[in-house]
């Protein structure tokens, strides 16, 4: 048998990892985003038109990581049963990174070089979490590491609500999911906002462990 699939519990889980994660790397490793990459590209931009140095070209490398994740996520998915094994590999990703800048940390070789591979660990790993959003749409409420498509249907929602003097079910059904997704993401952003700036990569170990743990909830008994 198969344990019933909480759909709202694994939109709040991934959107709060995603959320962490993205701030995390932005926080503590040189202001790269490590879910939502495209931003990186106005960071670089930014960066670039101030005559920074070839650290600011780093950025541009999150884009092939990220795709070849997402290739790789497809790969996983056309060969196994589970569609949480690709959670799996994520969250074995984010705690492998955390323990290797631990590691790295305590022999005080933590240098700047692999700081950016622990980052390009962390992008591979929100590279399969976007795959998993897209090949697996109906497992979360709504892509859960980018929310400009969540905050729009929400503000649609919002909207039908005002037209119908709120007595609209569907929008209160469609903009509670939003929530869930906005809320979460929001939460995860300030939670890896203040670790990531306390104890800065090491903290990807926790949704790590999160992520796994989730995995083996959802797998066949």
């Amino acid at each position: 048998m198969e344990v019933k699939h909480n759909i709202g519990f694994v939109t709040l889980l991934l959107t709060m990892i995603a959320g962490y994660c993205d701030t995390v790397t932005f926080v503590a490793a040189g202001s790269i985003f490590s879910a939502h990459v495209t931003g990186n590209f106005i960071v670089f931009a930014y960066q670039f038109v101030k005559g920074s140095d070839i650290n600011a070209w780093v950025k541009l490398l999150t884009f092939p990581v990220f795709i070849l994740a997402v290739i790789v996520g497809g790969r996983i998915a056309a060969k196994v049963l589970n569609h949480y094994t690709i959670l799996f590999w994520e969250g074995l990703l984010l705690f492998f990174a955390g323990i290797l800048v631990a590691v790295l940390n305590y022999n005080g070789v933590f240098t700047e070089v692999m700081m950016y591979a622990v980052v390009m660990l962390t992008v591979f790993a929100m590279g399969l979490q976007n795959a998993f959003g897209k090949l697996y749409a109906k497992e979360t409420h709504g892509p859960t590491t980018m929310m400009t498509g969540n905050v729009t249907q929400a503000s649609l929602d919002f909207g039908n609500l005002i037209k119908n003097k709120f007595k609209d079910p569907d929008a209160w059904g469609s903009l509670k999911k939003q929530m869930i997704t906005i809320l979460g993401f929001l939460v995860g952003c300030f939670l890896g906002a203040y670790v990531g700036k306390q104890f800065g990569l090491v903290t990807l170990v926790f949704p790590g462990l999160a992520m796994m743990i989730c995995y083996y909830y959802h797998r066949k008994n």
